[in-house]
């Protein structure tokens, strides 16, 4: 083993070892005070971070209307969810649908059901709005476990960590796709033995097209639109709304509809599209929940 390899093993043990210290931690506090935690950490020190000038910028051009003021608010809103959710994650495989208090409901069961009971291929479409992590757990919970796509960690023992308390969550072994070619490969497989799939659609994708996204041009990712094409199967649109510390609501809306012109590109632009507007109006609706962290819009914006 070279110096170097040593080094960088003996960082990603180092890492892992704080990363299993501090979720020990959180599980210890149980998912109230661990999520109030969480948030109170990430809501004060995040606005002092670089990414809050990001979120600003993406602020300024998506919501105009908003005043200075209101765009503090939703960027504090922002960290606090941020930090509620990564202090939740520990306690997803113990948080179950309950009518108050730590655990979820659900809006659209009846949709997700009928969907386990027809089978088939079906593509899930969500984004990192509320606790994005739990809907997995919800949709299984209704008889309906999906694959996911992850984005791997530089930490491939962190990266490990992570993969188990998801699959905890689920309390199924599914399968897990990394994002990219191969990953792509691995899903329409999947989908082609009738599996379903869940993809979070929200961030930039350079190698997506160009969709609309709060009035101005955005580049997006296509595989969902692409999958549920060429399968001509559902695809569920759905997203987790934050109620309090480690309390959901899971909204399920009905099948989009599919567009079926004969021209390919044309149908997945179409289908991308309607995949954009249900988003914005989520982020409309609540616009702390959703991660406005990331730079989503053209490099020009950010220059400015």
């Amino acid at each position: 083993m070279t110096s170097l390899t040593w080094r960088r093993s003996l960082r990603f043990h180092s890492e892992a070892m704080l990363a299993r210290l501090a979720l020990a931690l959180l599980r210890a506090l149980g998912p109230v005070t661990a999520s109030n935690l969480g948030g109170a950490v990430c809501r004060t020190v995040g606005p002092l971070l670089a990414a809050s000038r990001i979120a600003e910028t993406n602020l300024r051009h998506a919501l105009p209307e908003l005043d200075p003021p209101a765009r503090r608010r939703i960027i504090h809103g922002v960290w606090d969810n941020l930090g509620r959710t990564v202090a939740e994650l520990p306690h997803l495989p113990d948080l179950h649908r309950t009518a108050h208090g730590p655990g979820w409901e659900m809006v659209g069961e009846e949709i997700v059901r009928a969907q386990a009971l027809r089978g088939g291929p079906l593509v899930f479409v969500s984004a990192h709005f509320g606790n994005w992590e739990l809907l997995p757990r919800a949709a299984a919970a209704c008889g309906l476990p999906c694959a996911s796509f992850y984005r791997t960690a530089s930490n491939p023992v962190t990266n490990r960590i992570i993969a188990d308390l998801r699959t905890s969550a689920v309390g199924a072994d599914m399968p897990a796709f990394s994002k990219g070619a191969s990953g792509a490969r691995g899903a329409l497989a999947y989908l082609a033995r009738g599996g379903a799939v869940a993809m979070l659609v929200d961030q930039k994708m350079n190698e997506g097209i160009e969709a609309r996204l709060f009035g101005h041009p955005v580049m997006t990712p296509v595989a969902a639109a692409a999958f549920a094409l060429r399968f001509r199967c559902p695809v569920i649109a759905a997203h987790v709304e934050r109620l309090g510390p480690a309390r959901f609501r899971v909204l399920v809306d009905a099948p989009l509809d599919l567009p079926a012109t004969g021209d390919r590109h044309a149908d997945i632009a179409a289908l991308t599209q309607a995949i954009n507007d249900r988003l914005e109006q989520w982020v409309r609706a609540q616009p702390e929940s959703w991660l406005w962290l990331h730079r989503r819009f053209p490099k020009e914006v950010y220059r400015r």
